[in-house]
């Protein structure tokens, strides 16, 4: 079993990844229990680094299986952390929407398949936060999204399909959450 605590407040993006590897393997072997994984994650996505290595991780790795299983505790955890996890979500859900229409383009199947996990995981956990919290993000971010750009300096900004596809994504997602 992989040590139980970080070393640093502030650990590294790449730290992160690797932290949440190790404690996701934990918990799917049934080394830790979903509240003791709840409460070590808790400390990791304090820290915007911890955040980002978090949900890195766990939306693309196609083995890890935590956020298809959400387990009640960690739930409540991303719930209580509230606007940063609904904000992360979110940004993954398009950038992996706008990938899924580039790797269609390209023909590339194999990293459509992947964006569409990663899309459908964004989805499912977004339908389980906070919905206050998921409609107003979902509203601003449907507001700014021509100002938005698939470049990490939003440089290059969506092309008119991949916005009319991640509003569709956010469209039914507020549709599955009955809030239309």
């Amino acid at each position: 079993m992989s040590k139980k605590t970080i070393e640093s407040k502030n650990p590294s993006f790449i730290q992160a990844i690797n932290i949440s590897n190790n404690w996701c393997k934990d918990w799917a072997e049934e080394l830790i229990s979903d509240e003791v994984l709840a409460d070590r994650l808790s400390e990791l996505i304090s820290s915007r680094n911890g955040l980002r290595g978090f949900f890195a991780y766990t939306l693309s790795d196609i083995e890890c299986t935590l956020l298809d299983k959400l387990p009640t505790s960690l739930l409540y955890m991303f719930i209580e952390k509230g606007l940063p996890v609904v904000e992360i979500t979110f940004k993954n859900l398009i950038m992996s929407s706008a990938q899924i229409i580039n790797h269609n383009r390209d023909k590339n199947h194999d990293y459509k398949e992947k964006s569409e996990i990663i899309s459908e995981r964004c989805t499912l956990l977004l339908q389980s936060l906070d919905t206050k919290l998921v409609t107003k993000e979902a509203k601003r971010i449907i507001k700014n999204l021509d100002q938005m750009g698939n470049s990490f300096d939003s440089s290059i900004k969506y092309d008119q399909e991949q916005k009319n596809f991640i509003r569709q994504k956010i469209n039914n997602l507020a549709i599955k959450k009955g809030h239309i």
